[in-house]
């Protein structure tokens, strides 16, 4: 596989991964059993962000570019659209305390819904 594949690759899983880091809990929802995958996910999220620490995949896939010959993320659908919701310009540490908080809220208002909707209550 090409590096620039794996360095595309890289970006979508990351994505997906803050996806699930936001909302995973909906999915949670579906299956109980992935409240031990998103409660982690979601807490690291948060912590990255507060932080202000660089998550692994980011040097991963800047690794796998440069293998690649390329400098930035120039060209391409997942360039110039999944990059700048993944590496917004305006990341300070303001705004990633406040993507924490967001990570935290958005998640403790799934997970109420989920507690008040008897999600958890035993089956008669």
């Amino acid at each position: 596989m090409s590096a620039w594949l794996l360095a595309n690759a890289l970006v979508l899983l990351h994505l997906a991964f803050i996806l699930f880091v936001v909302a995973g809990g909906l999915l949670v929802a579906r299956d109980k059993r992935l409240i031990w995958l998103h409660l982690p996910a979601a807490a690291w999220g948060a912590l990255i962000e507060f932080m202000g620490w660089i998550c692994p995949l980011t040097p991963l896939e800047n690794h796998f570019r440069k293998l690649s010959g390329k400098a930035g993320y120039e060209g391409g659908f997942i360039e110039h659209y999944l990059l700048p919701l993944i590496y917004p310009e305006t990341l300070t540490a303001t705004v990633q305390t406040v993507l924490g908080i967001l990570v935290l809220a958005i998640n403790f208002l799934i997970y109420s819904w989920l507690w008040r909707r008897g999600t958890w209550k035993a089956k008669s």
